[in-house]
């Protein structure tokens, strides 16, 4: 069974620090581009980042360029969101999502998806 576990979200005041992680299991994540969306309440679901199959290439939404870091450990079939300063209109529930082909901004494009983790920062 094809499955992709978020973990890491949480509470945090404004200007911390959180980790997001995205463990595969029942694939080979390193055949898959993995992308990270975020879904705030009543607004539409919008790519944060992607990360390349061999993490050659990556792209972040303009907002959290600069506070945002994509990374993939492969030997443990993990992927990573490392949120700094973070803002209150970081806010969302956070999904990662995995495509075969080149990444892409765009949910409807990616096969995959994980089941969701809430991050809040508020003071």
């Amino acid at each position: 069974q094809l499955q992709l576990v978020e973990s890491g979200g949480g509470l945090v005041q404004p200007g911390g620090s959180l980790r997001l992680s995205c463990a595969a299991s029942g694939f080979i994540l390193d055949r898959y581009a993995i992308g990270w969306f975020r879904q705030a309440p009543g607004k539409e679901r919008e790519g944060v980042s992607c990360i390349s199959k061999s993490a050659v290439s990556t792209n972040y939404l303009d907002s959290v360029k600069g506070r945002f870091t994509i990374s993939r450990d492969n030997a443990k079939n993990t992927v990573y969101l490392q949120m700094n300063s973070l803002k209150p209109e970081d806010t969302a529930v956070y999904y990662c999502a995995a495509r075969t082909y080149f990444c892409s901004g765009r949910p409807a494009e990616f096969v995959y998806w994980g089941q969701g983790t809430q991050v809040t920062v508020s003071s």
